[in-house]
């Protein structure tokens, strides 16, 4: 399924905009994410996506072409899953899947065999007979998917749907959910808050700030070009450079570096894996806190701006606190962005 929304936007009773008009296109088996911090507007559109919120009055919300923005939820055929999973405590496994096909009073016959498909398809063999409340929170994550993808819906859509794991089984997790939405072959779109579950799940990713997407693209094209300031900060956590540009070389208290290009008028950020610590380079900062994280060292150092700059070093060795070091970064890894700019 297509879907396509034009002017979708929210306004609470209150006065409060929730999210302000909003245009998206996601195509056909596409896995896209809604990424961004509490409170941007993005529960908020998927939840007008399900029916479960109104949008505004000039909102179109088209599945395949036809507009649902008047529909109730029971007629648009999504399939949701809650951050809780709201699974049904006193069912077993193949109860919980089967509960929304009853509810369409399907035969009998059918029930079973979508139950089974959904079965085998989530890797629940082992369960199919368990209560939901002796499963792990892996099994019951397959279990609310498979729940939501019996009915065969449209859509299916997903409300920050690894945060109730610990952040060990969430990483574990990120690249079977990836592969078994891919499975499934409908469309998908998800609310989370995490960077790095948006970027290894989706096809492509909508950053959401104030109400509004900043930005839409790919991953990869999120991280290495970035529109906003904002969407720099937010993927991949760029920090800004503070200093002064004349012509091609950028000024800062720790020494100037060279640029690719003029960029007069524009604002500077670099991302931690992009500060190198060399022998001889053209910046001098001190150390002013080290973290051992496994595979590399998390590196504080001032004196190079007015904020600490942050620099991840692998190997086995690093620099001792006050040390001073040489630090150099590669023009092309600079980003440099107007700070008024929107994304188109």
């Amino acid at each position: 399924m297509t879907l396509t929304l034009t002017n979708v936007a929210k306004t609470f009773p209150s006065g409060t905009r929730a999210l302000l008009p909003s245009n998206l296109e996601i195509a056909q088996g596409e896995i896209v994410s809604l990424l961004g911090p509490s409170g941007c507007g993005k529960s908020t559109l998927l939840r007008i996506i399900a029916g479960l919120e109104t949008a505004d009055p000039g909102a179109e919300i088209r599945f395949d072409g036809e507009d649902v923005a008047t529909l109730p939820t029971e007629k648009r055929k999504v399939g949701m899953v809650f951050q809780s999973y709201a699974l049904f405590p006193n069912m077993s496994v193949r109860g919980n899947i089967g509960y929304g096909l009853k509810m369409q009073k399907l035969p009998k016959s059918e029930i079973d065999s979508r139950i089974d498909e959904v079965i085998a398809l989530c890797r629940l063999e082992p369960y199919a007979a368990r209560s939901v409340t002796a499963l792990s929170g892996g099994q019951r994550q397959r279990v609310a998917l498979a729940r939501a993808f019996a009915p065969r819906p449209r859509i299916l859509l997903l409300d920050e749907p690894l945060s109730a794991l610990d952040s060990s089984l969430r990483n574990q997790l990120r690249d079977e959910l990836a592969q078994l939405l891919r499975k499934f072959g409908i469309t998908v779109i998800f609310v989370t808050h995490d960077q790095n579950e948006a970027m290894a799940i989706a096809d492509r990713v909508a950053v959401m700030s104030q109400g509004e997407v900043a930005q839409i693209g790919t991953p990869e094209a999120l991280y290495r070009n970035p529109k906003t300031p904002f969407v720099a900060q937010f993927v991949g956590d760029a920090m800004a450079l503070p200093g002064r540009i004349e012509g091609r070389k950028l000024h800062l208290e720790g020494g100037v570096l060279p640029l690719n290009s003029d960029s007069v008028g524009l604002n500077a950020y670099v991302r931690a894996e992009d500060v190198r610590l060399i022998e001889d380079g053209p910046l001098k900062g001190k150390v002013e806190a080290v973290t051992f994280l496994g595979t590399h060292y998390r590196i504080s150092l001032s004196g190079i701006t007015s904020e600490p700059l942050i620099a991840l070093q692998s190997g086995l060795i690093a620099p001792k606190l006050g040390e001073i070091v040489n630090i150099a970064i590669a023009p092309e890894t600079i980003i440099t962005l107007n700070p008024e700019e929107k994304a188109a």
